[in-house]
């Protein structure tokens, strides 16, 4: 394999070669019509047939990936870290290397809230945020890219805070009502305050999931106006089905859905947006750790759930982990295409699953046995200790 340098992407050229299916991540076109990628420097450099691409020229290794598909690394876009790998709310180290086993390369913070004793004075709440944003650009656990530094709104914060955020690398605001600002006005105020300077927003939508929480309803939603609408089905207690939908209808921002959610309206909220044209809005996340604990194969559960019940073609369900967070979340991964980060995910059909072979198992509702995972261009593990073991596995020949 391609040499690795402390925590950056794998130095050289690597060949990935006869996949048997690859997984743009592009929800416009779920499939390609390629069979290798061709890596430099820990980014796609091409993607192509294997013939082709290794006519290029030598490589430094290369993965045999024996017919497996090939997908972007899955992203979970609502996550609560807190201190690297560790979470006190389960009292658990590991999570998010678990959650590699379970395909996810890259996380996003909503809110960095279960540190014990978090500060809610501004100047508190933004000394943690920019802590964080540093700690996990510094150093991540297990090579899975943990986009954090996400401050909770208070009351009494003015635009210079946010400016102040700003320079000092922070672009993600914590959900939005898990704070003192709850109403929808003092929100809209401030979330357009970040927008203004680059920040992103996501509000909480549906009932109290920590203490200090509370509901944020229907109409809070739209006029606060955030960036993303919050785990749309609740975290865990979800606005009436109907309201959802209208959500989905009323407002332009992305529709998250999430795994630590109600699922009956998660399958609703899917189904609205593909019926309003509106499916490229849709991003998921995990929402844990949480109360309900950690999931590592949450995001691969909800590409399940939304295929089997809520009658999104799989290729299309992988996308809305994949490539549909990508583009919301400005990423440069996400998608299978030149110039992005090679964040790739080795997956095929669960050993002994009822259907004919990848898609048809998810579409059946099984999850598929990952094989491998792969961050900037570095393999950081093989066969998961989370799925079923997948039919075929791909392997590195190396140099």
């Amino acid at each position: 394999m391609a040499v690795e340098q402390a925590g950056g992407p794998a130095k050289g050229r690597s060949l990935v070669r006869n996949i048997g299916l690859l997984l743009s991540g592009d929800l416009a076109r779920p499939l390609l019509e390629a069979d290798a990628i061709l890596i430099e420097d820990g980014r796609i450099a091409a993607v192509g047939r294997q013939g082709e691409l290794a006519a290029r020229g030598p490589v430094d290794a290369t993965i045999d990936a024996h017919g497996c598909a090939v997908c972007p690394g899955l992203v979970d876009s609502h996550v609560h870290p807190v201190i690297g790998d560790w979470t006190p709310r389960q009292n658990q180290i590991g999570w998010v290397e678990s959650c590699l086993n379970g395909g996810v390369t890259t996380m996003i913070s909503a809110g960095e809230v279960h540190l014990p004793g978090r500060p809610k004075d501004i100047l508190g709440l933004k000394a943690l945020a920019i802590t964080a944003q540093r700690a996990f650009e510094n150093a991540r656990p297990a090579g899975v890219k943990v986009l954090a530094g996400a401050p909770v709104l208070e009351k009494g914060m003015v635009e210079s805070d946010f400016a102040e955020l700003a320079a000092a690398g922070v672009t993600l605001l914590g959900e939005v009502g898990l704070g003192s600002v709850k109403a929808g006005y003092e929100a809209r105020e401030m979330v357009a305050w970040a927008r203004r300077h680059g920040i992103q927003s996501t509000i909480h939508t549906g009932g109290p999931s920590i203490p200090g929480s509370g509901l944020i309803d229907r109409d809070t939603v739209l006029e606060a106006d955030a960036d993303i609408i919050g785990h749309i089905n609740g975290g865990h207690t979800s606005l009436p089905e109907a309201h959802v939908c209208e959500l989905c209808e009323r407002s332009s921002r992305a529709i998250e859905i999430v795994h630590n959610g109600n699922e009956r309206v998660a399958i609703a909220a899917v189904q609205a947006a593909r019926d309003l044209g509106q499916l490229h809005r849709v991003i998921l996340g995990t929402d844990s750790p949480a109360g309900s604990g950690v999931q590592p194969l949450g995001i691969l559960r909800l590409v399940s759930l939304l295929s089997s019940l809520g009658g999104i073609p799989a290729g299309a369900a992988i996308a809305l982990a994949t490539g549909n967070t990508a583009r919301i979340r400005a990423l440069d991964a996400g998608l299978l295409e030149p110039g992005r980060a090679a964040d790739l995910v080795f997956l095929d059909r669960a050993q002994h699953s009822a259907g004919r072979d990848l898609l048809h198992s998810i579409e059946l509702g099984d999850i598929p046995g990952i094989g491998g995972v792969m961050i900037d261009g570095a393999m950081r593990c093989g066969r998961s200790r989370n799925t079923p073991p997948a039919e075929r596995l791909p392997e590195v020949l190396g140099h």
